[in-house]
């Protein structure tokens, strides 16, 4: 192993984390972070910016880009039309403006379990979530821990049936279901509800008691609350370009169609019915500004997401990428063992629980179907496992959903780490020390 190429990938991740807590901007942060592993991996300078991180940059923008801007218009009707006020009062009447928390939390779920990715329920939900926290009057860093606990445990990994990447993969390589291990699923996904829930409490008690309140995203004008109620959309006009969005994705998926094509068409889909039922709301307002701006705002967001994910393009042709994974996977332990550290590792320095798995099944599927391991327990334990270390700073999903909030690391990284790092590890760990007794 190269260890001087493996220091510099350690150090080049610290620059990109401190680059991101210091507000240096992702793309700053990348393109610093990606000369360290240049100079310290024998690469060549212009090969390794003009070929891998370029790739890695357009990559991203060309594959997201339509997406997210589309996502950010759909934001942006809702908002301007009062159809997020209307449906953020309907929710705190339901529960309360003291569940705010809660209620980002569970619609998260309900969407994403539901096979909405977060980088389109972070841009529906980030108007509705914006008019809870404002009546709540609770700082909006605290959106994120709503939304990642709701995006990045349970539906991602431990609840069966669940269809994210995490829970796809394993069936490829080990012939089980979506539903492997139910009973296994079900413990871990209380056990995330309950510690998540305990942090909610922890977190919204300590905003009170140092006096933090809600503060205007900036450049995003939030009404002041509105007095006659009936001024807004009706409940049932509020929510129906989220059931028809959520129809056509969930019908689309059925078909096999492809999930950005499917998701883009969704927003715009819903952007018409929100407007088409809202006219009265966008009299007198300029049409063309609320197309530009929400346009522009998805732009935006994907600048940083695409840096991110281009200093992990430069990463991957590294030789300290390359002789990591080399060690990982050399290890010889307890095949369950053996399944949550390589992912672990992997998922950590990729910043993705998916390519983890992938990595890791691909160098041990034979040994695990020939050592004769509950295949349905490795399948929910490595998945589980896949997103305990993948959301670290320098994760692409993070810089995203930062972005279309307006928030930093600074802001709210803390939150992303309590509820994707360190609930999922115990989970994790917990879980592996009871498997390797029992089995």
């Amino acid at each position: 192993m190269n260890t001087f190429a493996v220091i510099g990938l350690f150090l080049a991740v610290i620059v990109l984390a401190v680059g991101a807590y210091r507000g240096l901007g992702a793309l700053t942060s990348t393109l610093l972070a990606s000369l360290v592993v240049i100079l310290t991996n024998g690469m060549g300078i212009w090969q390794g910016f003009s070929e891998f991180y370029m790739n890695g940059y357009v990559g991203a923008y060309a594959g997201y880009f339509l997406l997210l801007c589309s996502s950010s218009m759909y934001a942006n009707f809702m908002n301007e039309s009062g159809s997020a006020t209307s449906i953020g009062y309907q929710f705190i009447d339901w529960f309360g403006r003291g569940k705010v928390l809660l209620i980002c939390y569970a619609i998260t779920v309900v969407l994403t379990y539901g096979g909405v990715s977060l980088f389109v329920v972070i841009y529906a939900l980030a108007p509705i979530a914006y008019t809870l926290f404002k009546e709540a009057d609770l700082p909006r860093h605290l959106i994120v821990a709503a939304t990642t606990a709701g995006s990045a445990t349970i539906t991602m990994t431990s609840l069966p049936g669940t269809p994210a990447l995490t829970n796809v993969i394993p069936t490829e390589f080990l012939g089980t279901t979506l539903t492997a291990a139910p009973i296994f699923g079900i413990i871990a996904s209380i056990a995330f509800i309950v510690m998540t829930l305990l942090y909610f409490n922890y977190t919204e008690k300590k905003a009170r008691t140092d006096n933090e309140h809600w503060v205007n995203p900036e450049g995003l004008d939030i009404a002041n609350e509105i007095q006659d109620r009936s001024m807004l959309p009706s409940s049932v006009k509020a929510f129906l370009p989220i059931i028809v969005l959520l129809t056509i994705i969930l019908a689309g998926s059925r078909f096999g169609l492809n999930s950005t094509m499917l998701a883009t068409g969704a927003m715009l889909a819903g952007t018409l019915v929100v407007f088409v039922l809202n006219l009265d709301k966008f009299k007198g307002k300029s049409i063309k500004k609320i197309i530009s701006s929400g346009l522009e705002g998805g732009i935006g967001a994907i600048g940083g997401f695409a840096g991110v994910v281009a200093f992990g393009a430069v990463v991957s042709k590294s030789q300290a990428f390359a002789s990591i994974v080399e060690w990982v996977l050399s290890l010889q332990m307890n095949p369950y063992s053996q399944g949550v550290f390589a992912t672990m590792v992997v998922s950590a320095i990729t910043g993705s629980s998916s390519g983890g798995l992938r990595i890791m099944f691909s160098a041990f599927t034979d040994s695990f179907l020939a050592s004769g391991v509950n295949l349905d327990l490795l399948h929910r334990l490595v998945s589980i496992s896949a997103g305990a270390l993948d959301t670290l700073p320098h994760s692409p999903g993070i810089f995203l959903t930062l972005a279309v909030l307006g928030l930093t690391h600074k802001d709210a990284y803390k939150h992303i780490f309590v509820t994707s790092v360190v609930i999922p590890t115990i989970i994790t760990l917990a879980s592996l020390g009871i498997l390797v007794m029992l089995f």
